[in-house]
């Protein structure tokens, strides 16, 4: 066979050998050393075979093969493992029908629940009495008897059971960003708790349907002995919640694997209308309403900048949709301290492959509303919203509390730039907010963040009528492609967020677009959508 009909049958086979390996598996890990070996083997025997009559048979037959070697290699080394412990192998050579048993035997074994798996091991393994099993692991020895009777008839119902891998097993998903609303807590994030494969396709499991510790191992292709440490770890950090029947679901928000463009672009181009009528009524409120704001400190002496981030603080948060909602549930708790609304973005497909955009748009993605606020010098708060307007970087993972404090004691002359304090200078170097002959480069306003914040005006209730009606359509229409439990956060968040970033983001493109606002220069990207308080002004 010529290397071009190899390469494509390989490809083809390549999801089936994939799925081979994880049912004999029993851990990712495995599964990938068994089909890379299993690939190789089929590869190149595809290139020395002239004719093949039964595919399906011819591969099937060259995969077993190989899972019987690396079965029977392990063996001979080290018995057989169960959790991590060595039973020995007392038969140093087993023909393969006896292979294939002891490893049913033990892949069975493995999806007993740990009191149960733990006395059969003792019992069948370790020949101990059902007394010193009682002494052991305290229950009585009505208990033990019981639960051996159990682990018999489990045993014996798994012998003759097909245990299918789900589609998590052949397929693990994969995520592209995490994100969080709330306080992340020492560790970080839901990325620290959902970083790992294995972590994540356990949570996402159990998204659609609550499922068992051992519906979820099958459902990845493992066993519960290799994910019920990880499942009591994600249960105990708030990840995963017990439901009734021992079942578990979670609150953390998995945006759907397929979207559809018509939707998204019928929702943008409400959201335009919006911005447009914003852009209109709205923007010269707040224009008036900071008039009097003179106390403030601007880089290029750019008045417009503090307009727009007041325009853009204003349409974030003065003019959203509240559906008042009890959001409580979905607040992941962490050991670390994190209180916050956990969100994952997964690969996505388009629904309606028909559909072509006419639309050109540009990203509408922010970071915020963050705000810092110091206790060390406590007149000192930032607030800041990151988009494609500013030039700073990676959001609220590089935005830290020192920043400011740094900046407000440069300020203040209680720091100098000398070799003490090379530290600090460096960091707000690197951020831009000190720039050439160490001249600040950022906001300052004196006084209390709330005095500034409270001039702005909210949305008019006439318009908030109108737009809630339009965004609590669209978010009931979003909302139908999530699991059940998930709908009153997608409801709220999708209706509350309707009027938000992205919509501030549109009347920004309005001002800029049409010469309102001046563009702005490498320097003011720094401070765009940045805001200081504190006490005094820079020099």
């Amino acid at each position: 066979m010529n290397k071009q009909q190899a390469d494509k049958l390989i490809v083809e086979y390549l999801p089936k050998i994939y799925g081979f390996a994880m049912k004999k598996a029993f851990s990712f890990d495995e599964a990938k050393e068994l089909s890379s070996d299993i690939v190789t083997e089929v590869y190149l025997s595809l290139l020395s075979a002239n004719e093949i009559l039964n595919l399906d048979g011819y591969v099937w037959r060259i995969s077993e093969h190989v899972y019987s070697r690396l079965v029977s290699s392990k063996k001979k080394r080290e018995g057989i493992s169960l959790n991590g412990i060595d039973i020995p192998d007392t038969t140093p050579i087993l023909d393969e029908d006896s292979e294939a048993e002891l490893d049913l035997l033990r892949r069975e074994i493995a999806f007993l629940t740990n009191t149960r798996r733990k006395i059969v091991y003792s019992f069948y393994y370790e020949n101990k009495t059902i007394s010193t099993i009682t002494k052991e692991i305290g229950v009585p020895e009505g208990t033990v008897k019981w639960h051996l009777n159990k682990a018999r008839n489990d045993l014996k119902e798994g012998f003759i059971m097909e245990r299918k891998i789900g589609k998590l097993g052949i397929k693990p998903i994969e995520a592209e960003s995490f994100g969080h609303s709330g306080d992340p807590g020492k560790n970080g994030g839901p990325e620290y708790y959902l970083g790992n494969k294995l972590n994540l396709n356990i949570v996402y499991s159990v998204y659609h349907s609550p499922k068992t510790m051992v519906e979820i191992a099958e459902e990845l292709g493992v066993t519960p002995v290799y994910i019920e440490d990880t499942v009591k770890e994600l249960e105990a950090n708030g990840f995963l919640v017990m439901k009734a029947g021992n079942r578990y679901t979670t609150y953390v928000k998995f945006n759907p694997e397929t979207y559809s463009l018509e939707q998204q672009d019928k929702r943008k181009q409400k959201q335009r209308e919006i911005a447009r009528i914003l852009a209109q009524e709205y923007v010269p409120q707040v224009r008036a309403a900071i008039a009097d704001v003179t106390d403030v400190y601007i880089p290029s002496k750019n008045r417009e900048l503090l307009e727009a981030a007041a325009i853009f603080y204003g349409i974030s948060n003065k003019c959203d949709i509240s559906l008042k909602t009890d959001l409580s549930k979905y607040h992941i708790k962490t050991l670390a301290g994190g209180d916050f609304i956990a969100f994952v973005t997964i690969p996505a497909t388009q629904s309606d492959t028909d559909y072509v955009s006419s639309q050109n748009d540009p990203p509408y993605w922010a970071c915020g509303n963050m705000t810092r606020w110091s206790e060390k010098y406590p007149s000192v708060y930032s607030w800041s919203i990151d988009t494609r307007y500013s030039s700073r970087k990676r959001g609220w993972e590089n935005n830290f509390t020192s920043d400011y404090e740094y900046l407000y004691e440069f300020m203040t002359g209680a720091i100098k730039d000398t070799p003490a304090n090379k530290e600090k200078f460096d960091r707000l170097r690197k951020r831009g907010f000190l720039v050439e002959n160490n001249k600040v480069n950022v906001m300052v306003a004196r006084g209390n963040q709330k005095e500034f914040f409270s001039k702005l005006p909210s949305l008019d209730e006439k318009l908030k009528k109108t737009f809630a009606d339009y965004a609590l359509e669209q978010a009931m229409l979003i909302a139908k492609d999530y699991p059940p439990q998930m709908r009153d956060l997608v409801v709220n968040w999708n209706a509350a967020g309707f009027v938000g970033n992205t919509v501030a983001l549109m009347v920004m493109d309005i001002l800029y677009g049409n010469g309102t606002f001046r563009p702005l220069t490498e320097d003011e990207k720094v401070t765009s959508n940045l805001l200081m308080f504190c006490d005094r002004l820079p020099e």
